[in-house]
């Protein structure tokens, strides 16, 4: 087993420029799910937890609401698309087999003919964390100075919607940073990544590569290509390790856990961030959840929680903010930054 401790790092000077996020138009409400389903009124709130969630269209895809946050963020941020040096989008769902999704971005944005570089970086939920700390090292590094972070999710598409403990709790939508170096003030304090492969199969997506391909396979094919996951696993793999994973981070920043002003948790579900809010010793007030009006948003999640919070001025330059998660793998991750 890996036990061994994060090494005393100095703070990396990165800083968020700016934030956005986008929505699809269309908004379904738990209550039209219930006569969609045939279920008694208030069933598909009781039982997710959400009241109602944006459910991309036909027209909706991963690139255009990915640009539509791009736009917001670059905006926040006075930066033109000129200025970027890099486009990275970590997505938890594919637009295409091919190419990656940075790329579909990228000509979404009207970049076509400009020759900055895009590419993905999937850790399926915890991609902006994940991304966010693999960034931080070229930027700091002088490789880049403006990059732009997008994280577009459609995952109702996926939905077996006989399954409504898994279904009802989903939501489609896009959140965007821009990224940059800090001369003081905002700063990465600590990040850590974990994965437990023991958890590989608790949340999964059989189909969309060569393992499952459809002329590679004797059985149905459309049954695979539905998103599974047998909560109660994720549940009890994820409070284990969370405790240990909050007091590592914080040793890293060398802080104590009072310090932290607000925890912006990726949106799994309501049960899962009650339950590790009380398990991490936080109280609600401290804790930014737009789970009831968004669902989980899969990567976008926790980017459009945090934008969401800048917007209505809960979050302050100058506050320490702890994000933290899991997603599929079973993978963990956590990172504690000065904003």
């Amino acid at each position: 087993m890996h036990t061994s401790q994060p090494s005393p790092l100095p703070s990396r000077a990165v800083t968020i420029l700016g934030t956005g996020h986008a929505l699809p138009e269309r908004i379904v409400t738990s209550a039209e799910l219930d006569k969609q389903m045939g279920l008694a009124t208030g069933s598909v709130a009781r039982i997710s937890g959400v009241v109602q969630r944006h459910v991309a269209s036909s027209a909706d895809n991963a690139a255009s609401l990915g640009a539509s946050a791009a736009r917001k963020a670059l905006l926040a941020a006075g930066v033109e698309l000129e200025q970027l040096d890099l486009v990275v989008c970590a997505s938890g769902t594919q637009d295409q087999g091919m190419p990656c999704n940075a790329a579909l971005l990228h000509r979404e944005l009207g970049l076509g003919q400009s020759g900055i570089p895009a590419l993905d970086i999937n850790a399926s939920c915890l991609g902006f964390i994940a991304a966010l700390d693999t960034l931080s090292w070229p930027l700091i590094a002088g490789q880049y100075r403006r990059i732009l972070l997008v994280c577009a999710d459609i995952a109702s598409c996926g939905l077996d919607w006989q399954q409504v403990e898994v279904s009802g709790i989903f939501g489609d939508g896009a959140a965007a940073v821009v990224l940059g170096t800090s001369d003081a003030g905002p700063k990465i304090l600590a990040s850590r990544l974990k994965t437990f492969s023991e958890g590989a199969e608790l949340c999964q997506i059989r189909a969309g590569g060569s393992r499952y391909h459809p002329r590679r396979i004797d059985e149905p094919f459309e049954p695979l290509t539905s998103f599974s996951m047998q909560g109660k696993g994720v549940f009890r793999l994820a409070a284990k390790h969370l405790p240990n994973l909050l007091a590592e981070l914080l040793s890293q920043a060398g802080l104590q856990q009072g310090q932290i002003d607000w925890v912006i948790p990726h949106q799994a579900s309501q049960q899962a961030m009650q339950h590790a809010a009380r398990r991490l010793g936080f109280g609600s007030q401290q804790v930014v959840d737009i789970f009831a009006r968004h669902g989980n948003q899969v990567a976008a999640s926790l980017p459009t929680a945090l934008d969401i919070a800048v917007r209505d001025g809960r979050i302050q330059r100058g506050q320490r903010l702890l994000l933290i998660g899991t997603g599929a793998g079973l993978s963990l991750g956590g990172m504690i930054l000065e904003y």
